[in-house]
């Protein structure tokens, strides 16, 4: 689609709406295996298996949670199907044509702090299986640097590296390696998966592992009541929704080059509640065998490979478990403030500048290492920021402008979306209300019960949707006396 008229301040080639759409439901569904298949999504889901305390329990939490997930992406996809324009671009209708900025700033820093947490871990697992040899263990005990050991440090600049070179040729060299970095990694967790299972002698579905010690690794996650309560399940769910809350956001981005909705939606519905749900079940299978096997949870599947009597096995745990967290960088945390900070400067920042620019934060924040910690606890911060924008653009997308945006004004400085000067002050309002409620209470105040946290994004969801809906109708109502008048 050929804007006429643009405005140079908002346009550019890659913030143009999408013109080739040959994203089927193979390469939809490959962004949420690239998505999931990381070290990160495995540590989370892991994790998790704690606070349920059984199996059963565990797969009907994680199933509602990725059955919302579902829902939630197809909202913000069929959106970007419709309309072929990146996330920044989508929030124009909602926030103003200049005001597009703080969201799309907002999600790209938030990006930036996964794209650490996720290059962290991919060089974690290079980590462990140069620890192996006797050399780079000591080399790694004894030497430090930034805070960490040095080997560390060593291994997170050269993956961080590497992940630059996938983006060199753009959108469509980001398609094909996720098309085959995230079938890779679900090869690789069924191996580990039987490796452990044959030499636990079982392949169990229900958990041995002694109330004590759940309540020893699940005591600092602020999640609510003890391992199997209804109050803990609620809270799973809730947490893996949340997980996502960065992808609500920027889904368009990549469903913007889907043929239509009927491929979406096929890709969302493998890519999201069936590979998820399966992908839990081979998560918590190996914490079982793994406490099975070694008499202690371990959480990160690198640790256990780095246990392997094999070192073929382990060096090609290590190796697939590396690059597909690569593939769930490029597709979640690079392509989003690629984008994000090239709608910001478009006549000087292009897709490729802009995701140069994430790399260096995350590099940045490499030392004070911000992901460290509670898994639970990093994804509710994280995504309580974002809810209240999410709750904004969707009430306004859907229920507001009832799915009909005229894409060519989002291109153009006088036109329906200029609102206020180019910003939508009740947006701001609306979003900025909800951010009290989701992420500066909970986090900086005791004025609200402990469990608030765990529901921080979908509490900043509701209420800036609420009150943006409240606000934007009675200026409608008022815009419509007046023009009578």
């Amino acid at each position: 689609m050929t804007i006429q008229g643009a405005s140079p301040g908002l346009y550019n080639e890659d913030l143009a709406p999408a013109t080739v759409r040959n994203w089927g439901p193979f390469s939809i569904f490959n962004v949420w295996t690239s998505d999931v298949h990381s070290l990160w999504g495995y540590y989370l889901a892991a994790s998790l298996f704690l606070f349920c305390g059984g199996f059963v329990n565990f797969i009907i939490a994680i199933g509602i949670g990725s059955l919302i997930i579902y829902f939630l992406m197809n909202l913000v996809g069929y959106a970007g199907v419709k309309t072929g324009v990146p996330y920044p671009v989508l929030a124009r209708a909602s926030f103003g044509i200049w005001g597009a900025n703080i969201p799309a700033l907002v999600r790209a820093v938030v990006a930036c702090f996964w794209y650490g947490a996720q290059t962290a871990a991919a060089s974690g697992a290079i980590v462990a299986l140069l620890t192996r040899l006797p050399w780079f263990n000591e080399f790694n005990q004894t030497s430090h640097l930034l805070g960490h050991s040095t080997l560390e440090v060593i291994c997170f600049v050269v993956i961080w590296a590497l992940q630059l070179l996938i983006i060199q040729k753009g959108m469509e060299t980001v398609r094909r390696f996720q098309d085959w970095a995230g079938p890779a990694v679900w090869v690789m967790m069924l191996i580990l998966a039987i490796y452990l299972c044959v030499k636990a002698g079982t392949f169990a579905f229900t958990s041995d592992i002694p109330m004590d010690v759940l309540l020893d690794k699940t005591k600092d996650a602020g999640v609510p009541g003890e391992p199997g309560s209804w109050t803990a399940l609620f809270a799973v769910a809730a947490i893996w929704v949340t997980y996502f809350s960065a992808l609500y956001l920027n889904f368009c981005d990549f469903a913007r080059y889907a043929p239509d909705k009927a491929s979406l939606r096929k890709g969302n519905i493998w890519g999201l509640p069936v590979n998820l749900i399966l992908f839990s079940l081979v998560a918590g299978v190996t914490t079982i065998a793994a406490y099975d096997v070694y008499h202690e949870v371990l959480l990160h599947p690198d640790q256990i490979s780095a246990k392997f009597d094999s070192r073929f096995l382990a060096a090609l745990a290590a190796l697939t478990f590396a690059v597909a967290t690569l593939g769930i960088n490029v597709v979640a945390n690079f392509v989003s403030p690629a984008f994000d900070f090239s709608n910001v400067f478009p006549r000087q920042i292009d897709f490729k500048k802009g995701g140069y620019i994430a790399a260096l934060i995350a590099l940045v924040l490499y030392p004070f290492a911000p992901w460290e910690g509670s898994a639970a606890s990093f994804v509710n911060i994280i995504g309580a920021t974002m809810g209240p924008i999410f709750g904004v653009m969707m009430v306004d997308y859907y229920l507001i402008r009832k799915s009909e945006v005229d894409v060519e004004a989002l291109y153009r400085e006088d036109g329906e979306f200029r609102f206020q000067g180019g910003w939508h002050v009740n947006a701001f309002i609306a979003a900025g209300i909800g951010a009290i409620f989701s992420s500066i209470l909970p986090n900086f105040t005791s004025w609200l019960p402990s469990w608030w946290g765990v529901y921080g994004w979908f509490f900043g969801v509701a209420i800036a949707g609420a009150v943006y809906y409240v606000l934007r109708t009675m200026a409608l109502g008022a815009g419509a006396r007046t023009a009578k008048a």
